[in-house]
């Protein structure tokens, strides 16, 4: 086959450059097919002696070394009539071309044919990933015990640092299930599935991890239970307190979006997903009875993410609410700059509702301590600008002001000062906490009220588009090729799913249903266009946005648009855990790692994925075909399902993967 491909790029272009090109054009042929539902254990018969895997291990790495150095062979001999004094071959149609391209131009074609080269050998050449041992069922790098007792934090923060990855596959717990669909999978999910304990349901403090009851293999939130009731009256209070009817204005009122800080295990969201409110939990990360593991499992937005020292990663301006129902921050504590935070991913207008014993007037006229520290907190979100809206009970409600002429119009020395530009990044990853006022010299200052309403909003108006350098056409033409694509991908996911359903010769397989798919993570999600042609089809989803920080930057235009999103490293471990996706779409960023040199390979970032996913889901990847077919080769290595799929571009293919259930086994 490289003989070949040589020899009919030397005929046909007289050079070896297009020879790149030649090999990204050539037909692919689909692989073995999927098949749903296969489980497996821990692969038997391989040996544990050190030696015998050192032995098997040097073999491999010798026989595609020799390999390796045939295909410099080859490359040398059909071009050895045309190299130069200087060991380059000349380019028969450039006189006088710089030597720097024929070697960028040769490094190339080395490289095109080692990873054809390595993808000939075939699967049974590469070496499958261990499974990783049982302590890793739970494990997100970049939180690991050791790193964090070494930064000095009271809990766990995010510390990434090399090599703080896993490089084995993360089983499923014993006894683990496929989750239930949506929307059952919202109100009962196994407990087998999350690590949590009898003791942990039992003593949960807050009002929405108290809505649970353990029964002998699943945990449920039942809607028919008194203490639904309570979420269900807590959210009306609210909604009153804002000066609403009940919680179903909302959308009325310009509320989207709302960050659920320690949102318990997410029944505050969950309540609220019939009136089209999109609710995102943050919470630290924890190594039992998880807020965000729960949160997830139930088939709800959560992430790991704490106010600790850093800056959220997501935009100024981000959010039509943030909610705090104890959720264990000391807002008075550090001088203030906890509300600080707040104050900058929300959005003109919002609000902050904040429920503590701490806001209770009675107990805190009896108690010095709690009526200073109350105090502290009135009066600095009074110096940030925040209406006092209304306080009952122990639930406060404040509104951010509409108007930048507040914050000159202060009292000198009353308050955090402004940010300056240079301090005023409009998205953060993870940087330090500001002691000053973000999101001040921001375009996207716009009022909530003055926005369209969901489901409209989605639709940005030119004006707002133009903040983003885009024009309308630009995001109509996403939002249309979006649309043919989820189509298309349920088509294809339909025989795959259906492979053993029974049919006659020529009857069509039924189509996927709605609810097949619910936590879905969009590794490079642009404009968000997956996300608005997934809940256009009517497609039960809630969609986790990621925009690479080494790419264009449109999060903010994502979060304006009425969804959710974050900036994130692909070559970092995502703050989730493990099992956390039915779905992963990854377009196009294979292409942008292998033009900007990232630090890390192609097979981390698949370790990653599949750490991310749950049993027998999917991914699906779209890119140049070079990159599709180092992708199937890699896909063998995790042990996926995976099938080539050729589409209308001449230059890309589709690539659908399947993550197998493999499940643990009692020792």
């Amino acid at each position: 086959m490289l003989e070949y491909c040589l020899l009919k790029c030397r005929a046909e272009y007289g050079k070896f450059g297009p020879c790149a090109l030649l090999l990204q054009t050539k037909v692919i042929k689909m692989s073995r097919p999927l098949h749903r539902g296969v489980s497996a254990t821990r692969i038997s018969g391989s040996s544990n002696d050190p030696l015998d895997s050192q032995v098997k291990v040097k073999t491999e790495r010798e026989e595609l070394d020799r390999n390796h150095s045939s295909f410099r062979l080859l490359f040398w001999l059909p071009f050895s009539d045309n190299v130069t004094g200087n060991g380059f071959a000349s380019d028969p149609f450039t006189v006088g071309a710089p030597r720097s391209r024929h070697r960028r131009l040769q490094e190339q074609l080395v490289s095109d044919l080692w990873d054809i080269g390595e993808i000939s050998l075939g699967a049974s050449k590469m070496k499958e990933l261990e499974f990783c041992p049982e302590e890793f069922e739970n494990y997100i790098p970049c939180f690991n015990v050791s790193e964090n007792l070494d930064s000095g934090s009271d809990g766990y923060v995010r510390v990434c640092r090399q090599g703080s990855r896993q490089s084995c596959l993360v089983l499923p717990p014993l006894n683990y299930k496929i989750p239930l669909r949506w929307p059952t999978g919202r109100d009962i999910i196994w407990v087998a599935n999350v690590k949590i304990t009898g003791q942990e349901v039992f003593s949960s403090g807050s009002l929405t991890k108290r809505m649970m009851m353990l029964e002998e293999e699943q945990i449920s939130f039942r809607s028919e239970s008194l203490m639904f009731d309570g979420v269900e009256d807590y959210s009306h209070q609210i909604a009153e307190m804002i000066g609403l009817r009940n919680e179903s204005n909302f959308i009325q009122a310009g509320i989207r979006t709302i960050l659920d800080i320690g949102c318990g295990y997410g029944s505050f969201g969950a309540h609220l997903v019939s009136e089209q409110i999109l609710t995102i939990c943050i919470a630290n990360y924890e190594s039992s009875g998880s807020q965000v593991q729960l949160t997830l499992e139930r088939g709800l937005p959560a992430m790991i993410g704490s106010f600790s020292s850093k800056q959220l990663p997501y935009p100024s301006l981000s959010f039509d609410l943030l909610h705090c129902a104890r959720c264990g921050i000391d807002w008075d504590q550090k001088d203030g700059i906890f509300l600080i935070e707040v104050d900058r991913v929300l959005k003109p207008g919002g609000y902050f509702v904040w429920t503590s014993p701490l806001t209770n007037v009675h107990s805190s006229l009896r108690d010095k301590e709690k009526k200073k520290r109350w105090n502290f907190v009135r009066d600095f979100a009074e110096n940030i600008c925040w209406e006092l809206m209304s306080q009952q009970d122990e639930t406060v409600v404040w509104k951010k002001t509409s108007k930048k002429s507040c914050y000159n119009s202060r009292k000198p020395g009353s308050g955090p000062s402004i940010c300056s530009k240079g301090q005023d990044v409009e998205s953060p990853y993870y940087r330090p906490l500001q002691n000053c006022i973000g999101g001040m010299h921001s375009r996207r200052w716009v009022p909530i009220e003055e926005r369209a309403t969901w489901p409209s909003r989605s639709n940005l108006k030119p004006a707002e588009l133009a903040l983003y350098g885009l024009h309308s056409e630009e995001l109509n033409e996403d939002t249309a090729n979006y649309k043919t694509t989820v189509h298309n991908y349920w088509s294809l996911l339909s025989p795959l799913i259906f492979s053993d359903h029974p049919k006659r010769p020529g009857d069509e397989d039924p189509s996927p249903p709605y609810n097949m798919l619910r936590n879905v993570l969009d590794m490079n999600a642009r404009y968000g266009g997956l996300n608005a042609a997934l809940l256009e089809a009517g497609k039960s989803v809630w969609v986790m946005n990621v925009v690479p920080t080494t790419g264009p930057n449109y999060l903010p235009l994502i979060l304006d648009r009425g969804y959710f999103g974050v900036l994130h490293d692909w070559c970092e471990a995502f703050p989730t855990y493990p099992r956390t996706y039915d779905m992963v779409h990854v377009e196009g960023l294979l292409s942008l790692k292998s033009s900007q040199r990232w630090r890390c390979s192609m097979l981390h970032i698949f370790i990653e994925i599949d750490r991310l996913l749950r049993p027998e889901g999917w991914i699906i990847i779209r890119d140049t075909t070079p990159l599709i077919e180092s992708a199937r080769a890699l896909s063998s290595q995790l042990k996926w399902e995976a099938r080539v799929i050729e589409i209308e571009s001449n230059n890309e293919r589709l690539l659908i993967c399947q993550k197998p259930f493999f499940k643990r086994q009692a020792s």
